[in-house]
């Protein structure tokens, strides 16, 4: 294809749609769990949502959807809104305890008087498909194998499934949170055919942040504050990556206005670009987790 990270690029920008991308991960992922299955082994992902938040329990419905189409069972607990810390752990250790559970995520957030990080450390490293585990960003920093966290890994897979070159190239991005910008960064510039980039990580308490991002061949929102990149912050011609998204009820509100496709040489839409890629790693995280705790990885 056509370099969408030169100037020379149209101004018509490209989509880069996630559906398509977690379609081939999560193909591979049913291979996998059909081997898996053959040899007597059942892949299981488990879930623990505390309390009636809509949204999250949405997510829960989706996830359990996708592994009954993948054949993962999908035990989970769905503890009250006034559960105790004590609650909440007592549930990780009953499913780090099942050999039959090979993943397992807490869905984020949890009520306020929770300690969410403190759960995430509970959980068995080794099972942690959100690879957001203190061993497990460990592992991403220091280049060991281990479950990478989703949204970064997906962005990464984006970005190969449509053959945009990263390697060499200065990725910018807007954003240093735990779960995007430094994972991201730690990710791309490892050294591999579909990292190996020139990272720079900026965000809102750098003045003139947009000096930066001008700057990129490929620029990652990830600051999670709706429509903070304008078409200003883009070099023509660049690649554009919302990778942070807010909500206002059931509406999504993502980091890049949609009027930056017309400054961007390619761009994800504002619905269905990274998200499908996300759900799809986590499945490639848990069948992972399978073969590695059956001796098949």
């Amino acid at each position: 294809m056509s370099d969408p990270a030169t100037p020379e690029s149209t101004t018509t920008a490209k989509l880069l749609a996630g559906k398509p991308v977690a379609e081939r991960v999560l193909a591979d992922v049913s291979a996998r769990a059909d081997a898996l299955r053959a040899r007597g082994v059942t892949p299981s992902l488990a879930t623990i949502l505390v309390g009636d938040d809509d949204a999250s329990a949405g997510y829960i419905r989706i996830k359990q959807r996708q592994a009954a189409e993948l054949g993962f069972t999908s035990p989970h607990m769905h503890l009250p809104a006034d559960a105790s810390q004590a609650d909440l752990l007592a549930a990780v250790g009953e499913f780090n305890d099942d050999k039959t559970v090979h993943g397992l995520l807490v869905q984020y957030p949890v009520p306020g008087h929770l300690d969410y990080d403190a759960a995430l450390s509970a959980i068995d490293p080794d099972k942690d498909v959100d690879g957001m585990h203190p061993v497990n960003m460990g592992r991403l920093a220091l280049g060991l194998p281990g479950p990478l966290p989703c949204t970064p890994a997906g962005i990464e897979e984006l970005l190969a499934h449509y053959e945009i070159p990263v390697s060499g190239r200065h990725v910018v991005i807007l954003g240093r949170g735990p779960t995007l910008g430094r994972p991201l960064a730690m990710l791309l510039a490892q050294k591999r055919p579909t990292a190996n980039a020139a990272v720079t990580v900026v965000h809102t308490g750098v003045p003139d942040w947009g000096d930066y991002t001008r700057q990129a061949d490929i620029l990652v929102a990830a600051a999670g504050v709706p429509g903070i990149i304008q078409p200003s912050h883009v070099r023509p011609g660049s690649v554009v990556v919302g990778g942070g998204v807010r909500y206002s009820g059931r509406r999504l509100l993502p980091d890049v206005d949609e009027s930056c496709a017309e400054v961007a040489g390619a761009i994800t839409p504002r619905v269905g670009g990274v998200g499908p890629t996300t759900v799809a790693m986590l499945f490639r995280n848990a069948v992972s987790a399978a073969e590695r705790a059956t001796g098949s990885a």
